[in-house]
């Protein structure tokens, strides 16, 4: 049985609600096509402070800040009953200020396309020092900062988009190309905020695992974004430009697109490459994504609540080769979960392709996997847009199928859903929910011996490419290492063998005298 290593995961949220104010593309859509409306007028009312941002439990959640059993038992509707003087630092990540999050996109890029204000930058500048992860050598990458009267100019003149930070003009975002829309500002502004929190996901990974940035092989990257000119759209490297910053000159790497099941499918492709001894130490993440900022917020200022969706989410995943012991979760490779074209795209079709098939071909029963870990959204995101509470309606489906399939009684349903199921604590940035932000706590629970498998489902909406209305998804599970089974000793090696052939060799010629 093909298995690989989990060794490491990071977590990291960026707070970005002025970005998103403006660029966030329901707000943004609504001020191009009909101009300072009511809703406009009233999102800016509705907004969160960082310490709100911070202490909302689904943010500590998603950082390691809490563990999940304290998530689970945290009272809602969270943005009502705050965690107090949470910490800024999880287990798993960090949540980042705004405007240390448009220093580090400063730092991320190369072709001078952020300017910030010089006062601004020299204050962010000092405050992004004192983060753990982030090095001297980034710091020192940091551009001296622009005179507030250049920033205004290349606003009005030359097209850039202003950054703004507690309501004042901090810098701006310049254009990378006169008629090549993909290179416009506001593409190269998402695309650098995405490749930023990717460095910041890797910064705190490589963190936690102790590995030193020149080990690292390859990266895989796996958000929704795309990096490209008019001849080659989405065709550019998120994955190498990530591990320049971050310091991992040994690496290569190269980007995995597949809308939210993309994460899934991405982690399937670098397991895949390290089992077979292609790569040795290989890093899955991805970035945040900004249109999806304040996407529900028209609902969420009709319900006079927060706008909830002011944080950009990224992640990041190292997977290492199987070494037969403990130390690790692995992740089986022999029985995957996928959405073929031809399973069909109703619920019902994509449960049983992405988690009834690979638990019959692996031999295990629904009970079997105590946690399904699928579409993570918050559920006090989606529920006053109307699209209900999303991870709830997996494990639903996922009870109904088992009911159909005999596997328990219609009357165990409730038991199953409350044992099995997951709570929601992801922002809703696409690829980020699918199933990757419980990678983390599923591994915590192995390696305690409080879980022993987690499904982790991702799924996709390929309509929204305009190519096919077919469903996507893809599915793994992560267990424990058997190392009975392996021999609790690691991974054999040649010395291994030569010393078995040693010893056997001795005790024959024993035995001949």
């Amino acid at each position: 049985m093909s298995t690989v290593g989990v060794k490491g995961y990071s977590y990291c949220l960026n707070h970005a609600p002025e970005m998103g104010l403006l660029y966030g593309t329901t707000p943004h859509g609504e001020h191009r096509m009909r101009g300072n409306t009511e809703f406009l007028q009233q999102l800016p009312k509705h907004l969160q402070t960082y310490v709100q941002a911070r202490d909302y439990a689904p943010n500590q959640a998603y950082i390691g800040g809490i563990s999940y059993e304290e998530f689970e038992n945290s009272p809602q509707p969270w943005f009502e009953k705050r965690l107090e003087d949470s910490p800024r630092y999880g287990k798993f990540g960090e949540i980042m200020p705004e405007d240390e999050f448009l220093a580090l996109m400063d730092i991320c890029d190369v072709f001078d396309l952020i300017w910030l204000e010089k006062e601004f930058s020299a204050a962010t500048k000092d405050k992004l020092s004192q983060d753990p992860v982030i090095t001297p050598e980034m710091i020192a990458r940091m551009k001296p900062g622009k005179e507030l009267a250049e920033i205004e100019t290349e606003i009005r003149d030359k097209k850039a988009l202003p950054l703004y930070y507690g309501g004042k003009l901090a810098g701006c975002t310049r254009s990378g190309h006169e008629f090549d829309e993909n290179l416009f500002p506001m593409v190269l502004m998402e695309n650098i905020a995405s490749k930023a929190g990717g460095v910041l996901a890797v910064l705190h990974l490589l963190k936690n695992s102790g590995m030193h940035p020149d080990e690292v092989d390859f990266v895989i990257e796996c958000s929704e974004e795309g990096a490209g000119d008019e001849n080659q759209r989405a065709g550019g490297n998120f994955a190498k430009a990530i591990a320049e910053i971050a310091g991992c000159k040994n690496a290569s790497g190269c980007d995995i697109r597949g809308f939210c099941a993309g994460p899934a499918n991405a982690v399937i492709a670098g397991a895949c490459q390290v089992a077979a001894g292609a790569r040795k130490n290989m890093i899955v993440v991805a970035g945040g994504a900004i249109p999806k900022l304040f996407m529900n917020s028209r609902d969420h200022v009709k319900k006079n609540m927060p706008a909830l969706e002011d944080c950009l989410g990224n992640f990041a995943v190292l997977l290492v080769p199987d070494d037969g012991t403990e130390n690790n979760p692995v992740i089986r490779l022999d029985k995957l979960g996928k959405h073929s074209v031809g399973a069909g795209s109703s619920p019902q079709a994509v449960t049983t392709a992405l988690i009834y098939d690979p638990l019959q071909a692996m031999g295990l029963s629904f009970r079997d996997i105590d946690k399904y870990a699928a579409e993570l959204q918050i559920n006090e995101i989606t529920l006053p847009a109307g699209a209900g509470d999303v991870p709830l309606a997996n494990i639903k489906m996922t009870a109904a199928l088992a009911v159909m399939k005999k596997a328990f009684e219609k009357p165990d349903m409730d038991k199953f859903i409350k044992e099995h199921g997951t709570i929601g604590f992801a922002h809703t940035q696409g690829h980020i929910p699918s199933g990757v932000p419980f990678i983390g706590y599923a591994c915590e629970a192995i390696k305690a011996g409080r879980m022993k498998r987690v499904m982790i489902i991702g799924k996709g909406s390929l309509f929204l490419a305009r190519l096919t209305n077919l469903a996507d998804g893809a599915s793994f599970v992560i267990e424990a290492c058997d190392a009975s089974e392996k021999g609790g000793k690691g991974a054999v090696t040649k010395d291994d063998v030569k010393s078995l052939i040693l010893e056997a060799l001795s005790e024959i010629a024993g035995k001949l005298k």
